[in-house]
């Protein structure tokens, strides 16, 4: 293993790189460069084959994650693992020799365990595609029917450039929408910590204050010393039953169709948040169709798949009545028409697609406007919401600070009588 860095350029940004040269050895460095598409440009001009390209000191801008907290491989991690794997099939190097770099500088265990499982297979003469498919958690169907369709027409090479492509979007467009929502979380959990910690430290020492000075507390104020007297066994109890409820809530999604139908006909139909949902929801479905016709996926089966990946009930129901027109030979655009969920736009665009053999040209545009439409929606919320948030905490922190005085009252007249 070597390590290279580049001359740095004015006005250029930094950036720590992973690559396999002509042998097939590993090579690690930084590469000064306008941006990381260029970065990359560069290292192929060097006969290197670039595996991951990041940007240094991103500082409170880098995804953070929690560990434990989830089985399935992260769509950043997809996204890197297919481009990894896109470069060094492309350059010539077999499909064994590529997983098994793959495997030796992947980073997470599971994935790492996955990938070496996937190679012994592949070895023992399996197709990548049926080895692939036989870890879910780390490889979704999607993936492996695109997969599947480049070995049989001979592209995978193209196939896994567009697996790449297609989670990097779908990563930097969940990857923004996160970004945006960070202040409104800060926010709403600062407010939640300050109640508590009024309630369990400050509300007792005013409640002595009041036993000295003598009379009786009003409503507002009574109500927060009862809670601090019961916060010892209030708080554990409400996370436990928060915790208990996110688990029923998880596992009725996952078992019960009619209530995830159900709920994700709700999160469409919110009054700020429904709008955002509704695009995200349409960009990723028309991202995903494209892409798996674009490698060759039959119309009948990738409307099944993207059915069932879409990640929200309503698509999975329009795309079931979608196939099912076209498999009796009527066009998807006429049976998206009966979907509230898809503009005119969209069933227009899917109608000259179909009319002119450029569906897949068409859902690419669909994909992109509409994930341009997420990334506006996501910022006049955002913006909309920083002056709701500081109004509620002003709120929260007035109201308690009014509990805490309404008792001055009473007590002046208790003192005025006496």
């Amino acid at each position: 293993m070597t390590k290279t860095r580049t001359k740095p350029k004015a006005g250029s940004n930094t950036y720590s790189y992973e690559a396999v040269d002509h042998t097939g050895a590993l090579v690690k460095g930084k590469i000064e460069s306008d941006s990381a598409d260029t970065a990359a440009k560069s290292l192929a001009n060097q006969r290197l084959v670039p595996l991951e390209i990041s940007g240094l000191g991103t500082g409170l801008n880098k995804e953070l994650q929690l560990p434990g907290f989830s089985k399935r491989t992260s769509l950043r991690d997809l996204a890197v693992f297919a481009r990894q794997f896109a470069s060094m099939t492309s350059s010539g190097l077999t499909l064994l020799r590529s997983l098994g770099i793959l495997e030796e500088q992947t980073e997470k265990p599971k994935l790492k365990e996955a990938i070496a499982r996937v190679r012994s297979d592949v070895q023992g003469g399996g197709t990548l595609s049926t080895s692939m498919a036989g870890h879910p958690d780390h490889f979704p169907p999607l993936m492996v029917n695109m997969i599947k369709a480049g070995e049989a027409g001979g592209f995978l090479d193209d196939a896994l450039a567009r697996i790449a492509k297609m989670y990097e979007a779908d990563a930097n467009l969940r990857a923004k929408i996160k970004s945006a929502m960070t202040y409104p979380v800060i926010v709403l959990l600062f407010s939640l910590l300050l109640g508590t910690g009024v309630i369990l430290f400050i509300v007792p020492i005013f409640e002595k204050m009041f036993a000295q000075l003598g009379g009786n507390l009003p409503l507002p104020t009574q109500i927060m010393v009862t809670l601090s007297h019961n916060m010892a066994w209030l708080l554990p109890l409400g996370i436990g039953g928060l915790l208990v409820a996110m688990k029923v809530y998880r596992k009725a999604l996952q078992t019960k169709p009619a209530f995830r139908l159900a709920v994700d006909r709700l999160k469409l139909r919110l009054p700020v948040f429904g709008n955002l949902f509704t695009k995200l929801a349409i960009s990723r479905w028309a991202r995903n169709l494209g892409t798996l016709l674009a490698v060759g996926v039959p119309i009948i089966q990738a409307l099944d798949i993207v059915g069932g990946t879409s990640g929200n009930a309503v698509i999975t129901e329009a795309m079931d009545d979608v196939r099912d027109t076209v498999r009796m030979g009527g066009q998807m655009s006429s049976a998206l028409e009966k979907h509230p969920l898809f503009p005119s736009m969209v069933t227009q665009m899917m109608e000259v697609g179909e009319e002119t053999g450029q569906m897949t040209e068409m859902l690419d545009k669909v994909a992109d406007y509409y994930d341009k439409e997420v990334e506006t929606a996501t910022e006049s919320l955002t913006a909309a919401m920083e002056p709701l948030l500081v109004v509620l905490l002003g709120a929260v922190i007035g109201s308690m600070v009014i509990c805490l005085y309404l008792p001055m009252f009473s007590i002046y007249q208790h003192i005025q009588s006496n």
